[in-house]
């Protein structure tokens, strides 16, 4: 029989054995790590140097995460040094807006092209024409990640095609360039819709973990995001690099960075501070104050970074006045001394670009119900393109007994409905109007256009919590978005965040119960009108003008 001391010497020895093996393994790792990470930043080299910008003396570079997620982002393929040929299409939606896509048809792409001969017209921006003091052309560079993004892009572009200093505005998606890095990015942006999507209906854990991973947009999320902006070059690198760039997505930014261009504003979204958001060699442009010192804090230098005010279409910010009057006027009818019946609320519930919220949004709609059958709510309920949304509320109708409701499928029955209930005196010709559509573009538009003609605005706290609208911020999906709610609610123009159906409620009782609360929202807009807080997009576009005539 072997002693006990002697087996416990031997297994004392083979585990130390294996762990100075892990030991060992694990430096290999981390000197290969930081091996490759270094040949990356120099085959190729760009002008992007993310690691300056964040300072890796007090940010230095997990080099073993970076490698391996942008590894499993890319795998072995190596950066294509060309350029893609560019064409635009003259806008079918939006006057004015020239759209790119690829010059010439991918081989074995089933995805809808016009050719040159169709119509097309080749994208020739010659920035040296444009010399001092003339008008410059402006490239508004997004990504459909959702509809946050785009909706960004489109307000941006609406104060831009009407800039007289603006030549003319290319609305420039990268995932509308039909290629092997654009299908990167739509892996991507597949992956997180469909996290969204299952942990914000799980609830519970699930809905906590994510909510938390969407906090983590640190150093090296940046770093990972830079290596792939290197990867994207050829989706921008056939433009002119003096032309102006507007980036509504980070990635964008620093794919125009990668490539060399000179005049690039960042549009940081949302209303927390995290590295992933920012640009290294651009101005860096803040919504709100608060992100703003928290950018400052994180380390962005004060020239990199500026304070302008929210992404807001042209069309809301010239009518606030106007529209918030005949809110109050809606508002205060059969209250006090005003004449008039009482006014039922609108309430304007859209679903987001990542189809995520379903359960909430049901279930907020389903504890409507009394109030909509009672006639004190009108529901305008916007599906976007997600045909499993429809079905929901469908669903949802049914339970709480609502038979008669209209619904609305093209963007000219959404013009029709938007601009007869411009007139104070018409009502919808149903208490419940549901918006659904097959096509992208009016699933994006239809919040926008509606907002203009709802009393409250029932969304979670995403780009939209910064529109001058009466808010109703429902439930949150990734935690980074409970800031934007908080800056509602200090704005004045929307309510706190309402995680629970019951929160979700109380504030409808209060819109409902009385004529205070609406008229309160609707007065602070018209105040913070006349502070310029929704003018970002606007000062966005003075900014990237004024730096191109400096140039």
């Amino acid at each position: 029989m072997v002693p006990f001391d002697v087996v416990w010497k031997d297994a004392l020895l083979i585990t130390a054995a294996v762990l100075l093996g892990f030991f060992l393994l694990y430096q290999f790792l981390r000197l290969w790590a930081r091996s490759t990470y270094k040949a990356w930043l120099s085959n190729p080299s760009t002008p992007l140097d993310v690691d300056a910008f964040v300072d890796s003396s007090v940010h230095p570079p997990k080099h073993v995460k970076v490698v391996i997620v942008h590894k499993l982002s890319v795998g072995d393929a190596k950066p294509k040094p060309g350029a893609i040929d560019l064409s635009y299409v003259d806008s079918p939606h939006v006057g004015g807006l020239r759209v790119t896509q690829n010059l010439t048809r991918r081989d074995g792409s089933s995805k809808n092209h016009i050719s040159l001969q169709d119509g097309a017209r080749k994208v020739d921006i010659d920035g040296d024409a444009a010399s001092k003091g003339e008008n410059y052309p402006l490239v508004v560079g997004t990504i459909r990640m959702g509809f946050g993004h785009h909706r960004i892009a489109y307000a941006t572009s609406s104060w831009a095609k009407s800039d007289p200093c603006v030549r003319e505005t290319y609305f420039h998606d990268l995932l509308n360039i039909d290629s092997s890095e654009a299908d990167l990015i739509k892996s991507t942006d597949a992956l997180y819709s469909k996290m969204s999507r299952i942990t914000s209906n799980l609830g519970g854990i699930f809905e906590k973990v994510w909510g938390m991973a969407m906090l983590q947009g640190d150093a090296d999320a940046l770093r990972v995001t830079g290596l792939m902006a290197v990867w994207l070059r050829p989706l921008m690198k056939g433009l002119p690099l003096d032309t102006p760039i507007i980036a509504t997505h980070s990635l964008v930014g620093l794919v125009a960075v990668a490539c060399g261009f000179t005049n690039v504003i960042n549009l940081i979204i949302d209303n927390h501070a995290q590295w992933f958001v920012v640009v290294p060699g651009a101005l860096n442009l803040c919504q709100g104050p608060v992100n703003y010192q928290k950018c400052l804090r994180m380390g962005i230098k004060a020239e990199n970074l500026q304070l302008v005010g929210h992404w807001i279409p042209r069309e809301l910010v010239d009518n606030i006045s106007t529209d918030c009057l005949r809110r109050i006027g809606r508002a205060k009818s059969g209250y006090g001394q005003n004449d008039g019946p009482k006014k039922a609320r609108r309430v304007l519930i859209p679903v987001g670009g990542a189809g995520a919220q379903r359960k909430f949004i049901v279930e907020f709609v389903r504890a409507l119900g009394p109030l909509v059958k009672s006639g004190d709510v009108q529901l305008f309920l916007n599906a976007g393109d997600h045909k499993h949304m429809k079905s929901a509320f469908l669903s949802a109708l049914d339970s709480i007994g609502v038979k008669d409701f209209d619904t609305v499928g093209t963007a000219e029955g959404v013009m029709r409905f938007h601009d007869r209930l411009l007139h104070p005196a018409n009502e919808p010709n149903a208490n419940v109007t549901l918006f659904a559509f097959d096509d992208y573009f009016p699933a994006v538009a239809t919040t926008d256009i509606l907002s203009r003609v709802t009393d409250i605005l029932a969304c979670k706290p995403s780009e939209l919590a910064f529109y001058p609208v009466p808010k109703l911020m429902i439930r949150r999906v990734g935690d980074h978005e409970q800031y934007s709610a908080l800056r509602a609610a200090e704005l004045g123009d929307g309510t706190l965040e309402a995680r629970e159906i019951s929160d979700a409620m109380c504030n409808m009782d209060l819109f409902v119960g009385g004529c205070d609360f609406l008229t309160q929202m609707n007065e602070s807009i018209m105040k913070n009108n006349e502070q310029g807080i929704y003018d970002g997009c606007k000062n966005a576009v003075k900014l990237a003008l004024e730096r191109a005539n400096k140039a």
